[in-house]
């Protein structure tokens, strides 16, 4: 069953052996949630926290395009074409190889003219990618990939985690409960608490994986592209 922001303490409260009107507990929610999200996200890879962005531009002579700040990992980056075009539901999408910083600095070398539409990139550092060649004229791309969504609030009452993997998230933020909190009765002065609900989330973790896997169609078999001889195989399977 899905919970909220205040279902969710008073469980944990419940759970803790303290009143949920405690101020030592309501000073503890806020980590307590920033820790449970923060871990989450980063152990399950969830469709739900995908991005779609098409506000990266790049300027003539640009060595480099700067994807926004709020993208953990970024999964693909697209040019947008033709040149100046920032629709991504008209023109045509190329996309953009991801290869070694080494080798746009030894194939595109500052020296180089200006050599049209970028075709690889690199990464830099968290937000910051190298692209070659280097544009000739305004271009826009579109950036896929994962960023985190608003925390669980007093104004944001629910979130995808307590919607679809409230047991989840009831463990990951009893850990820190658990761990934090030793002086909320006598259930949380069993010094094995922690490592319980540890074990749990464990568990838990790994249904909820198998769930994601699913629903990007793991395990189900690649189709040969049409007009060629290729037998299907299994998603996963090594190359030949």
């Amino acid at each position: 069953m899905s919970t909220n922001y205040t279902t969710w303490q008073q469980q944990v409260a419940v759970l803790c052996g303290v009143a949920g009107t405690s101020a030592a507990f309501l000073t503890e929610v806020p980590a307590a949630i920033d820790y449970a999200e923060q871990r989450i996200y980063r152990d399950l890879d969830l469709i739900s926290t995908i991005t779609v962005d098409d506000t990266t531009t790049c300027t003539p002579g640009a060595r480099s395009i700067t994807v926004p700040s709020a993208f953990v990992v970024v999964n693909s980056i697209y040019l947008l074409l033709p040149a100046g075009n920032s629709n991504p539901l008209v023109g045509t999408k190329q996309v953009i190889e991801k290869v070694s910083l080494d080798y746009i600095s030894w194939a595109y070398p500052p020296t180089a003219a200006l050599g049209g539409p970028p075709q690889v990139c690199a990464y830099i550092n968290q937000n910051t990618y190298a692209i070659g060649p280097t544009a000739d004229v305004p271009y826009f791309f579109e950036t896929v990939g994962t960023q985190r969504p608003a925390p669980l609030s007093s104004g944001n009452t629910t979130t995808f985690l307590t919607l679809n993997l409230p047991d989840l998230w009831e463990a990951a933020t009893m850990i820190h409960f658990s761990g934090q909190m030793k002086n909320f009765g006598a259930q949380s002065d069993d010094p094995r608490m922690s490592a319980s609900w540890e074990g749990l989330y464990t568990k838990l973790l790994a249904s909820a994986d198998a769930e994601e896997l699913r629903k990007r169609h793991a395990g189900t078999s690649i189709l040969p592209i049409p007009g060629t001889a290729k037998q299907p195989v299994a998603a996963g399977a090594a190359k030949q």
